[in-house]
């Protein structure tokens, strides 16, 4: 899971740059998926010691589960408040990516769960 964390928290930057480059605006609010990415691959490095991984996941997992929120609750905005397709395109990413990671950690926890019940 550390290096899904870390590939997720990439391609959230890289959703983020390319946001911004594409939309041609001056918008700091085109960085928020790579302020999340950056999150995720520094957690996803701090779980690569086995003694902080459990820990690092689950922060990576609520940085998941906030980048999600923050996506969803941008594109329904995005009705009330027009906003280029480039923009709502990215927030659509974002939403894809931090859905997908989430679900995997899940279902990581759920396996690890199981193999080592308490």
């Amino acid at each position: 899971m550390p290096l899904i964390t870390r590939v997720s928290g990439t391609l959230l930057i890289l959703t983020g740059l390319l946001g911004y480059i594409v939309t041609g605006t001056s918008s700091l609010t085109a960085f928020i998926p790579a302020i999340f990415g950056l999150i995720l691959v520094l957690l996803g490095i701090w779980a690569n010691a086995e003694e902080t991984r459990k820990h690092a996941m689950h922060a990576a997992a609520a940085v998941g589960l906030i980048s999600l929120i923050v996506g969803l609750a941008s594109l329904l905005l995005s009705w009330l408040y027009p906003r280029s397709l480039a923009s709502v395109l990215a927030q659509v990413a974002m939403i894809i990516i931090a859905a997908t990671f989430l679900g995997l950690c899940i279902r990581s926890f759920i396996n690890a769960r199981r193999t080592n019940p308490r």
